[in-house]
């Protein structure tokens, strides 16, 4: 029996480091990724597919570990990244993406995130579970950005 967690996320901000360095840190997945918290392992699958492994989150008795793979397309002259779900892997279909857009004293940058994520607990828990599963998300992410806000020197 698993629980499927939809997850809708979207947020834009400015940041004051030039529009091609922002670009530069979010389509080299590595060192985005390096940005993220509690990932326990990013394994390079070959070919712009990454597979995230997150830690392991809530009791002893009973926690979740999210692992997926997503693969990533970049385009400078577009400013974007895209991420799509790679079927297939772990418990989780993550896609996304990042839009760069340089505003000459500011670089404006909208973050995309869709997926879902197959919990394996019974469904009787899905009062529970789903608003935990999606607020520990969100909550990851946020401070992902504030982590890249700054990296590129704050907030514009």
């Amino acid at each position: 029996m698993s629980i499927t967690v939809h997850i809708d996320l979207g947020y834009e901000f400015d940041v004051k480091a030039k529009a091609s360095d922002v670009f530069d840190v979010l389509s080299d997945v590595p060192t985005s990724v390096s940005h993220f918290p509690k990932v326990e392992q990013l394994v390079d699958l070959g070919d712009g597919v990454y597979r995230w492994e997150m830690e392991k989150v809530g009791t002893s008795q009973v926690n979740i570990q999210t692992v997926y793979a997503s693969k990533y397309v970049s385009d400078r002259a577009k400013g974007s990244v895209k991420w799509t779900p790679v079927k297939g892997v772990g418990n989780a279909l993550v896609g996304g993406s990042w839009k760069i857009v340089d505003k000459k004293k500011s670089t404006g940058v909208t973050l995309a995130i869709q997926g879902t994520v197959e919990v394996a607990l019974p469904g009787l828990m899905k009062m529970i579970v789903v608003p935990v599963v999606q607020g520990e998300f969100e909550k990851l992410v946020e401070k992902y950005i504030d982590n890249l806000i700054e990296r590129f020197g704050g907030e514009a």
